[in-house]
């Protein structure tokens, strides 16, 4: 009796399923492939390049920490934003608490295809304009400024732009500046300027 290989056999007994199992029967081969051959899979996971090595996922680096958010207006703090490295270096998480009860939360994640940071904010005012955001890295100063950008739709299909610029300053703070445009990016109007504090050196 001829005895078949795993993926041999995953193959055959694919071949009897109906279409409407198509999908799970590609998932069925698969995993009968990796299992057929572990350490060649367990060579590809080894062999990929570790996103700490890469220098470009460090762009963000000097705004990582538990920060006290000054409105530079007022003199007061805003609330509290703190901004971690998260999967091993390979993306940031920023987590925002507004002293007036508002909360927020960005990814931020490099995509190597398109060599491009790109930004997803939620609030749980999700519905509304604003409560959600997708930006990407436009600009980044000689001095580290990083600037995301991204487009908001008002009513009837108005178009505002919307982007944040974060700059490093002297001893370990950082400033934010978030601006909207109505005209396509020829002027911007400043909707938030704060400063960052390190709630450790309060």
């Amino acid at each position: 009796m001829e005895t078949l290989a795993p993926n041999s056999l995953a193959k055959a007994q694919c071949t009897a399923r109906t279409s409407a199992n198509r999908w799970a029967c590609v998932a069925f081969v698969i995993a009968a492939a990796i299992l057929a051959v572990p350490g060649a899979a367990r060579a590809q996971t080894a062999a990929a390049p570790a996103c700490a090595n890469d220098s470009t996922f460090h762009y963000l680096d000097f705004w990582v920490g538990d920060w006290s958010v000054i409105d530079d207006a007022t003199g007061k703090e805003d609330g509290t934003d703190l901004v971690e490295r998260i999967l091993d270096g390979c993306a940031v998480m920023e987590s925002w608490h507004g002293n007036d009860g508002s909360a927020g939360k960005s990814l931020f994640y490099f995509v190597p295809s398109e060599r491009r940071w790109k930004q997803v904010w939620v609030t749980q005012q999700a519905l509304a304009l604003g409560g959600m955001k997708e930006k990407r890295l436009v600009w980044r100063g000689a001095d580290g400024s990083t600037r995301f950008q991204g487009e908001l739709v008002g009513e009837r299909g108005r178009v505002l732009l919307d982007r944040t610029t974060l700059t490093p300053l002297a001893g370990g703070r950082v400033h934010q500046v978030i601006e909207h445009s109505l005209d396509g990016g020829t002027t911007w109007v400043e909707s938030f300027r704060a400063t960052y504090v390190s709630r450790a050196k309060q």
